[in-house]
């Protein structure tokens, strides 16, 4: 604050930018509070010179200023305070399933180690639990370490139950509840996908096209062409890979499509006909899409990943208004 107060003497104008990073939006947004303009620059989109292999601090500093001079900055989005916690509290929702999943695998292993495996059906259904709490292991150290295994997973399960039902709070709210709704319509979005998308991308509008949420996902095709030859390769993965990862898991969902399911249908029940229509037909291509990929011989991940690239644009269709 002292820094730009001594530069703001003499009522100069000053326009600052960063890199987007560690640092996160604070910045930003204090800047702002004091009346300057701040810019939180992408870092993949700065121009910069193949043969330039030094990088010091000061060599940054004068690219973004060069940058920002000549309108080269393209600018990251700032999420409001509010967004930006939820979508911390969303990840941190995705971390603790990520951690009971390895918490679960840890008690198999364990049990696998020993010649120990449940036969009888698949596992964690309440028979395997029964089972597992029926053991009855040699060395009183090994049933020690199956217990204190086993608890961690009771743990986290009650642990990410609560946070399911405060992620259905916050989904309720005024500012989410009816887009969340919306997003719902569309098989394999639920209420974290839908809300994650919500609170990452904030207006939907700011890409112009359905073509442009896509490459900000990073799930279009690189391509390094030159002359009258096309090489076309795997996804760019660049732009939000968290969000990216939600859609491909959307995107398994696809492989089967029954608009009369109960459940696809009270998600639905509410919504305007024109946007279940829309839903309708996006589920109708992406689960032909899926198939026809599929029967070609592409590999399952490959399928997954080119659908969740057209469920993007069907999202970035509904959530602007462009379902015609």
């Amino acid at each position: 604050r002292k820094y730009f107060q001594e530069l703001r003497k003499g009522g100069t104008e000053i326009q600052a930018c960063y890199e987007a990073g560690f640092c996160g939006f604070q910045l930003a947004r204090q800047l702002s509070g004091m009346g300057i303009g701040c810019a939180v620059a992408a870092p993949g989109m700065l121009p910069r010179m193949p043969s330039d292999r030094v990088k010091t601090d000061r060599r940054d500093a004068r690219l973004l200023a060069r940058a920002l001079r000549n309108g080269d900055v393209h600018e990251v989005y700032v999420p409001t305070k509010q967004d930006e916690a939820i979508r911390d509290y969303l990840r941190m929702y995705e971390d603790e399933k990520g951690d009971l999943k390895r918490a679960k695998q840890r008690v198999l292993h364990f049990l696998l180690r020993r010649g120990l495996r449940y036969t009888h059906g698949g596992n964690w259904t309440g028979g395997h639990r029964k089972w597992l709490l029926s053991l009855e292991l040699d060395h009183p150290m090994e049933q020690e370490t199956l217990d204190g295994y086993y608890a961690r997973v009771v743990e986290l399960e009650e642990h990410c139950q609560t946070i399911a039902a405060r992620v259905e709070e916050i989904a309720g709210e005024e500012r989410y509840v009816e887009p969340v709704r919306q997003l719902k319509a569309f098989k394999g979005i639920g209420t974290l996908i839908a809300l994650s998308l919500i609170v990452e991308i904030g207006d939907f509008r700011r890409f112009a096209t359905a073509e442009q949420f896509m490459a900000f996902l990073g799930i279009v095709p690189s391509e390094h062409s030159s002359g009258t030859k096309r090489r076309q390769g795997s996804i760019t993965k660049a732009g939000n890979s968290h969000l990216r990862k939600l859609l491909v898991e959307a995107a398994w969902h696809q492989r089967s499509y029954h608009p009369t399911s109960k459940r696809l249908m009270a998600r639905r029940e509410g919504l305007p006909a024109p946007l279940i229509s829309y839903a309708n037909r996006a589920g109708r291509r992406l689960n032909k899409k899926f198939l026809r990929l599929l029967y070609a011989g592409k590999p399952s991940q490959v399928a997954a990943t080119a659908v969740a690239r057209e469920l993007a644009g069907f999202i970035w269709g509904a959530m602007t208004g462009n379902t015609a």
